[in-house]
């Protein structure tokens, strides 16, 4: 079994290192024959036929790739052919965009920092930076996100400046993908696609939490999930 970390790999960049750690801790603890390696993004567009059939789960990773388009065409394959998939930072962004484009069918939607311009900002900056910040997040039940955590409240650490645009928060949670995660003043900070195995996006990075002696639960169910798969 394989894992397909979809981002451009640069080893200085700490939640890109940590995305690496957090999957050795999670594999060692549960003991499944899994690997798992970096997808280029730019490498998609040509190569996703053959990357589909490659890997059994996705991790959509931090950090601004070189083919957002990419990126989107591996999210919505997930979502549409019930592969599991997480998205932490970036890919939480990635995640509702690709939702907004093609479940929503807004085809303009955009991202703030990529396109400030453009006419339908789903992905906008948010009001205070969350660069370097630790927060409580409030988790909302009945929901996987509530059963994997088995808490109400918990607190995870940010590394990003952008989120889910308020305008849109309410077609997008209607629509299916739902706004399960909040800080204290409702903001979406984590996502689950309704009816699928394991589709997870996080505002925060979870994998920054992951250590050999504690290996961050999201990150264990993830790999539960790729391995039931295939049992």
């Amino acid at each position: 079994m394989k894992i397909g970390i979809v981002g451009d790999f640069n080893p200085v960049y700490l939640s890109q290192q940590a995305t690496n750690d957090a999957l050795n801790h999670s594999i060692k603890k549960i003991g499944v024959p899994i690997e798992y390696e970096w997808i280029p993004t730019a490498s998609i567009p040509e190569q996703l036929d053959t990357i589909n059939k490659t890997y059994n789960g996705f991790w959509i990773a931090p950090g601004i790739p070189e083919s957002v388009g990419g990126v989107l065409q591996i999210i919505r394959y997930a979502r549409e052919h019930n592969v599991p998939l997480i998205g932490t930072c970036g890919g939480f962004q990635n995640i509702i965009l690709e939702y907004a484009k093609n479940k929503l069918m807004l085809e303009d939607a955009d991202h703030e920092e990529l396109n400030p311009d453009a006419s339908k900002l789903v992905i906008s900056k948010l009001t205070c930076s969350l660069v370097g910040q630790k927060g409580e997040v409030f988790i909302k039940s009945p929901s996987m996100i509530s059963d994997i955590y088995q808490k109400q409240t918990i607190v995870e650490q940010f590394r990003c400046s952008y989120g889910l645009n308020p305008e849109f928060e309410a077609p997008i949670h209607e629509a299916g993908l739902k706004i399960v995660g909040t800080d204290v003043e409702g903001r979406p900070r984590m996502v689950e696609l309704t009816g699928h195995t394991f589709f997870i996006g996080t505002l925060f990075v979870p994998q920054l939490s992951s250590t050999q002696e504690n290996p961050h639960c999201l990150v264990d169910s993830f790999i539960e999930h790729v391995s039931n798969q295939y049992l």
